[in-house]
């Protein structure tokens, strides 16, 4: 009987693994981009938006690599470095904002869409994020928070949710079948920046649920499938999550303190609180369990 495992969300057969290794052998010229797209469109490996899943093609082959059941070809940059934004220009300045919420309404909210805005967004999280920027890989969201005088705020970066979380997939009630299934309608909230010089009380709480009306409609428009939950994980050292409680989500457990890199168990990363909020009265596709 045929061995399959699961990899990147997809079950790879052996025969799999073989189609893989003659798309390498008989194209010793192609670099790892065009493998993985390739074998996108031999496999119809698509998201609901009708693109290829190129990303998630590149992290299976790398995982197989891993592995010892493929040889890729040497990358043309560094994986680790591949995404990283290195800014060498100026830590750009703000002037220092004090008010009342109500006094900056109407609070705008923009997704970024052309290369002005990205270059901006990087920017900002590089420079003022205490885990700097680096972009991310799958589906993804990047929005930018101005004041009604056109003030930059701040940003959130909203990714490709976590493949295992204990205390997530608990609450949800989670199988391993169902949360492969479910994982493409929940979306990790990366990255929320409130520049440093901004001070507005509520401000952080009021953004999150802007954004919680918002992000399915907007994930729908770019990726063809909408967003049913929202999940983030808070660094219980440095924040409380006050904000994420504000925005009525709910605290649910802690991370186990391991990265998902740590194979031989020894890494220790720090304990993070994991917080989920659901949208609308949607139930997260699969889940057994509600979010209430």
């Amino acid at each position: 009987m045929e061995q399959e495992q699961i990899i990147q969300g997809r079950t790879v057969t052996e025969s799999d693994i073989d189609t893989i290794r003659n798309l390498i052998a008989n194209n010793p010229e192609w670099h790892r981009t065009r493998i993985s797209r390739e074998l996108c469109e031999l496999w119809n490996w698509r998201n609901d938006a009708g693109a290829i899943k190129d990303m998630a093609a590149r992290s299976l082959l790398r995982k197989l690599a891993e592995k010892g059941l493929i040889a890729l070809p040497a990358p043309i940059r560094s994986s680790n470095n591949q995404h990283k934004f290195k800014n060498t220009g100026e830590k750009p300045t703000y002037e220092p904002i004090e008010a009342k919420l109500s006094e900056l309404q109407p609070i705008q909210v923009v997704e970024v869409e052309d290369d002005n805005q990205a270059s901006l967004f990087r920017s900002l999280v590089a420079h003022y994020h205490y885990l700097g920027y680096q972009g991310p890989v799958g589906e993804n969201l990047r929005y930018l928070v101005y004041d009604c005088h056109n003030r930059i705020l701040g940003c959130l970066l909203f990714g490709a949710s976590a493949w295992r979380v204990a205390s997530r997939d608990r609450w949800i009630g989670w199988d391993d079948e169902q949360r492969r299934e479910g994982l493409s309608r929940v979306a990790n909230n990366m990255r929320f920046l409130i520049l440093p010089q901004v001070r507005v009380a509520h401000l952080a709480s009021h953004l999150l649920g802007k954004i919680s009306r918002r992000i399915s409609a907007d994930w729908s428009k770019k990726y063809g499938h909408p967003i049913d939950l929202l999940e983030t994980f808070v660094e219980n050292q440095r924040f409380a999550g006050t904000c994420y409680k504000a925005a009525n989500w709910k605290k649910v457990g802690e991370t186990a303190g391991r990265s998902r890199n740590d194979r031989k168990n020894t890494l220790k990363v720090p304990v993070k609180s994991v917080w989920l909020y659901q949208l609308g009265s949607n139930r997260v596709s699969c889940c057994q369990g509600a979010l209430s």
